[in-house]
């Protein structure tokens, strides 16, 4: 079992930065992969990047490519998320996941069996 709570969000400009964090409970922690989604008001969950267990191999959205990086501290529990460049269209609910890792990074909600609950990002314009 592993419990997930996120934390960081809030209300920033557009073309300002945020980092989430996401905190795991439990001793595994490192044989996870850990995804991040994102929710909007009335759309469905958006995949927005992955990291492998180890940290070493990361995949993203191509919506949020080259602004935004995901890392994770398996010391401390914790992977982030750095945004920056930040638009009004990545407001939403953040919400990290983690994946048993099997060597492949997914990119959808239902390959996910651990979910934080979320946490509010506004980009004002």
């Amino acid at each position: 079992q592993v419990q997930l709570v996120e934390s960081g969000g809030g209300l920033v400009q557009a073309g300002g930065s945020l980092r989430l964090s996401c905190a795991a409970s439990g001793r595994t922690f490192n044989r996870y992969a850990m995804g991040w989604f994102r929710q909007a008001p009335g759309m469905e969950r958006e995949f927005v990047g992955a990291i492998s267990s180890g940290g070493t191999i990361t995949t993203y959205a191509d919506s949020v490519k080259g602004r935004f990086i995901i890392s994770r501290d398996n010391a401390k529990n914790t992977v982030y998320l750095q945004m920056s460049s930040l638009k009004p269209e990545d407001t939403a609910i953040y919400a990290c996941a983690a994946d048993l890792d099997n060597g492949r990074l997914a990119t959808t909600s239902r390959s996910y069996d651990y979910w934080g609950q979320g946490t509010q990002v506004t980009v004002s314009s």
